[in-house]
């Protein structure tokens, strides 16, 4: 099961287990259970301190339950963790082994303080690079909150109870036996879900906030950045964000950002954070924008209202709050979202194996994720609203190469519907001759490019026509004092290395105003 890499691997790790606890194993004739077996007795056979017992009863087979002895800790596999959930598997045999979690002391009391009986499910495929994160969140609380139960279930091998439950898209969450949460979910953003009093704290405790020299809205690569640089300026320095990292924790593969030569979305994300934090700045995490109120006169102060009530303030302000997946805009697309109506193929596409599928775009997103469907779905159509496809020549060549895709040119989507609360196709209108069609599939990713993410800046400070702040060379706005960068701005080319260099940029032409002024 685990070759000789993986077991070297695995086994360095296991040296750090301390305490002893079992494995227990709910097996059937399945050659699933046979392979889930071997893959538990290797572990064990890696360390005295794990036990494997083989006699487990638990309703779904093949699973494993991990508890350390003289404890009431709940932690079920209904998989075969692998792929993308290896790790997931090791830091859960280290935690349950008593190794500390690398994880904020403030979170983890936070998890214990959770005066709440709690059973999950979340519902993974071990190709979605977003369920990790999930997953490790909610394996860790119930190893550290006996009144927390949580199974993960690999929506592939369980394929009846996914169907039966209409989960179309993951990672999906479900709290004692009710849908909770769907999506890339971050430990703290679980916890303050469930915690209702936490934003109320939250405000308290950042409204009592100093104003900074320097307050960022934002915390991808341009919001990291600027943090970065302004922080070696020795000022005083803020970063807001609704999620740290932004969009760059969607990203799947990670392979022009110069120096680096691969990476992943979570993993540079998640550097970026830990970047920020070598220097002295204040990162209020979960925090979404909401309200801007420029200075009242030259100099003096702009305040930035989040969404929780808090007003946080700065003498200088840059925007760097990102884009976000655009949306058709069509009836029906809301209403089928994760129930057949996707936009992450590598999260997804397993959960439509075997079945039709529709992709609209035809630029290298759409084209990338054809491509990747083709490989595990019946049919892939490919919808593109121009008359060519804007993609690179080598993967369009390679799309049309495949024998399950079918690429329809000049269609414009007009509606998504469905039978029974999912989606069955989607309607289109032929742009060249007028004419009405419609395409019959259970999914649809959608591809189509990013909208910036400034709703709650309209008519505070200058958009373009498209939404994107517009800047100059220094990136600073309309505003006086107001700065942007990134994504959410007119600046071409929405790249990560494009938006890091954004971000410093605009943190310079902040501080220089701060001298200035």
């Amino acid at each position: 099961m685990l070759d000789a890499a993986l077991k070297t691997q695995l086994q360095g790790y296991l040296d750090h287990v301390k305490l002893p606890f079992e494995i227990v194993a709910s097996l059937d004739n399945s050659s699933n259970s046979d392979d889930m077996r071997e893959l538990l007795e290797q572990i064990a056979g890696m360390t005295d301190k794990i036990t494997l017992r083989t006699d487990g009863v638990d309703t779904r087979t093949p699973s494993f339950l991990l508890r350390r002895t003289g404890t009431e800790q709940s932690l079920r596999f209904a998989a075969i963790p692998l792929g993308h959930e290896f790790t997931s598997l090791v830091l859960a045999l280290l935690w349950t082994g008593g190794h500390p979690p690398k994880v904020d002391q403030a979170q983890i009391d936070a998890v214990k303080a959770l005066d709440l009986d709690l059973d999950f499910e979340i519902y993974m495929s071990l190709t979605c690079h977003n369920c990790p994160d999930v997953v490790q969140a909610l394996s860790l609380m119930s190893i550290v909150n006996p009144r927390i139960r949580t199974t993960v279930i690999d929506g592939g091998l369980f394929q009846a109870e996914v169907e039966a439950r209409e989960i179309m898209a993951v990672p999906a969450v479900w709290l004692n036996g009710q849908p909770f949460a769907s999506g890339r979910m971050t430990l703290e953003e679980i916890v303050a879900k469930l915690d209702t009093g936490a934003a109320a704290r939250d405000a308290e405790k950042l409204g009592a906030e100093e104003p900074y020299d320097m307050l960022i809205i934002g915390g991808g690569p341009a919001g990291a950045a600027a943090a970065v640089y302004a922080a070696r300026k020795g000022i005083r320095t803020g970063v807001a964000a609704e999620r740290f990292g932004g969009q760059v924790n969607d990203t799947l593969g990670i392979e022009n950002y110069i120096s680096v030569s691969m990476t992943d979305g979570p993993k540079f994300a998640a550097a970026l954070e830990g970047h920020v934090k070598d220097y002295k700045v204040d990162i209020h995490n979960l925090q979404r924008a909401e309200k801007l109120t420029p200075a009242a006169q030259p100099g003096g102060l702009v305040e930035v209202e989040l969404a929780n009530g808090a007003k946080l303030k700065g003498k200088t302000v840059i925007l760097s709050t990102g884009a976000r997946w655009r949306n058709v805009g069509v009836p029906g697309e809301a209403e089928y979202k994760n129930k057949g109506v996707a936009y992450c193929p590598h999260c997804d596409g397993p959960l439509f194996k075997g079945k039709p599928v529709a992709v609209i775009g035809g630029g290298n997103s759409g084209v990338e994720a054809a491509i990747d469907l083709a490989g595990i779905v019946k049919h892939v159509t490919l919808i593109e609203f121009g008359a060519e496809l804007r993609a690179d020549a080598v993967l369009v060549k390679k799309l049309e190469s495949l024998p399950n895709v079918t690429i329809i040119m000049n269609a414009q989507t007009t509606e998504f519907t469905g039978t029974n609360g999912k989606l069955d196709g989607l309607n289109y209108t032929d742009r060249v001759s007028g004419e009405a069609r419609r395409v019959e599939v259970e999914g649809c990713f959608v591809q189509i490019g990013l909208v910036p993410n400034t709703e709650w800046l309209r008519g505070t400070l200058e958009l373009s026509k498209h939404g994107e702040i517009i800047v100059d060379t220094k990136g600073a706005t309309s505003i006086p004092g107001v700065f942007a960068a990134g994504d959410v701005t007119t600046v071409p080319f929405k790249q990560i290395i494009i938006a890091a260099g954004d971000g410093a940029k605009a943190a310079l032409g902040a501080f220089d105003y701060l001298m200035r002024n």
